[in-house]
């Protein structure tokens, strides 16, 4: 196992926080081209990294502690705002201008190579390492990314941990544009336009307020079915640059430290990997079920101290 995945996960452990019979247990079943990942028994989400209806690897019918789904249905069912139906499977890291390229639209592809680290849990905590290549639409390999997962889960809250580490054989760059990070498309009934409550680590509030401004993280949540819920997404502080934040009223959420000239933040911005180079990116996603921003905002500050 790599050893930075090694130390995140041992310090995820240190984390937990719960008395040892509290702990709820964390295990993954893999099916044809999916990893779910369960907690006690139960699915709280599917990495799907091979879909013939979809160019690349996502996370979907993820839930908070509790079962409430937070992200969208994937595909979107009776209820659901059916914009963007491809494009917003649940989570997903694209980028819209990568090596001239635009994964966002699906107009090029991600393919998943192999699991260099297959999935394997521990108690409460699961990872696995996949490596994946960006196929430009004319067929060439753009780059190559080596994507570092794991999962911590406790009674109250989940914690999904993803660090992507991009190299190439040839110069590629990330260009600047709105739909660039990592992204996330809320359970429709969480969205602001349906009543829920869009906030970030500056004390924000609302999509109008944060579009465009850094945070360390932005959350959404709702109170559904008498239980408040959310899911939060954070942006670690050794990012080669802090977030600004795509965020909609109509659930939308996106971590994006490329699109300065896109937010209105200043001139239009472009990171260029040469061969020998690599750029890593690191986010997490949040899963609460009765947290509040005091709690939010403790679980971001023990997050950004994973693998400094």
């Amino acid at each position: 196992m790599n050893s930075l995945l090694k130390l995140t996960i041992a310090a995820l452990l240190c984390l937990s926080g719960s008395a040892e019979a509290q702990r709820p247990e964390l295990t993954f079943d893999e099916d044809d081209g999916r990893v779910i990942i369960q907690v006690d028994g139960e699915a709280i989400a599917h990495y799907v990294y091979r879909d013939d209806s979809l160019p690349r690897p996502y996370f979907a019918h993820v839930k908070a502690p509790g079962g409430i789904q937070v992200t969208r249905q994937h595909p979107p069912q009776a209820g659901d705002r059916d914009d963007h139906p491809t494009m917003h499977p649940g989570i997903w890291l694209a980028f819209g201008d990568l090596g001239g390229e635009d994964f966002w639209r699906n107009k090029a592809s991600v393919r998943h190579g192999d699991f260099i680290q297959k999935p394997a849990s521990e108690r409460n905590v699961g990872s696995f390492i996949e490596q994946k290549q960006y196929i430009g639409s004319d067929g060439r390999i753009v780059c190559e990314e080596e994507f570092r997962f794991a999962v911590l889960a406790k009674p109250d809250a989940s914690l999904l941990v993803f660090e992507s580490i991009f190299s190439g054989s040839k110069p590629f760059s990330f260009g600047d544009q709105e739909e660039m990070g990592l992204g996330v498309r809320v359970a429709t009934p969480i969205s602001e336009l349906a009543g829920g409550t869009l906030t970030d680590a500056e004390d924000r509030s609302g999509a109008n307020a944060i579009w465009g401004n850094r945070a360390a993280w932005c959350d959404y949540s709702n109170v559904i079915d008498g239980q408040r819920v959310g899911i939060t997404v954070m942006s670690h502080p050794t990012n080669f640059r802090p977030s600004w934040w795509h965020a909609r009223d109509y659930g939308l959420i996106t971590a994006n430290p490329f699109g300065r000239a896109a937010m209105n933040q200043g001139a239009a911005s472009r990171v260029v990997v040469q061969p020998g180079e690599t750029l890593r990116l690191r986010f997490a996603v949040y899963l609460h079920s009765g947290a509040g921003d005091d709690a939010i905002g403790k679980a971001y500050d023990d997050y950004a101290k994973l693998g400094q």
